[in-house]
C-alpha cells in the first residue's frame, strides 16, 4: 500500500520561509518522480514543482522560481519542498505526488497522491 505523508505547513508571514517534507512508503522510491501540487480554494490543482527519479533533474512552475527548491533524499524515502521569500498568493494546501510516468505538470498523470498540508502567508 502506497503512502506519502506531508507535513511541515503551517502559518507564516509574507517573506518567510517554510519547509514541507514527504515520506513515502509502499513504492521503490527511486523508481518514481516526485512532485508537489498546491490548490487554492475554488482553483484547479496546480503544478510547483518535481524531481526525476534519478535526482539529477529539477522542475519548477514560473511562479515559484527561485523562491522554492525541491529535493529528494534517497537513504529516507522523502522529498522536501523549501519554499523562500514566501507571497499571499501561495496560500494553498500543497500536495506531495509520486509518477512512474516522467514528470509532467498535468495532475492527473501522477500515480499516487498524499492527503495535504496547509500552508498560509499572511500579508
Amino acid at each position: 500500500q502506497v503512502q506519502l505523508v506531508e507535513s511541515g505547513g503551517g502559518l507564516v508571514q509574507a517573506g518567510g520561509s517554510l519547509r514541507l517534507s514527504c515520506a513515502a512508503s509502499g513504492l521503490t522510491f527511486s523508481t518514481y518522480a516526485m512532485g508537489w501540487f498546491r490548490q487554492a480554494p475554488g482553483k484547479e490543482r496546480e503544478f510547483v514543482a518535481a524531481v526525476s527519479w534519478s535526482g539529477g533533474s529539477q522542475y519548477y512552475a514560473d511562479s515559484v522560481k527561485g523562491r522554492f527548491t525541491i529535493s529528494r533524499g534517497y537513504a529516507s524515502d522523502t522529498v522536501a519542498l523549501q519554499m523562500n521569500s514566501l507571497k499571499p498568493e501561495d496560500t494553498a494546501v500543497y500536495y506531495c505526488a509520486a509518477t512512474q510516468s516522467g514528470v509532467t505538470m498535468r495532475a492527473r498523470m501522477w500515480d499516487y497522491w498524499g492527503q495535504g498540508t496547509q500552508v498560509t502567508v499572511s500579508s
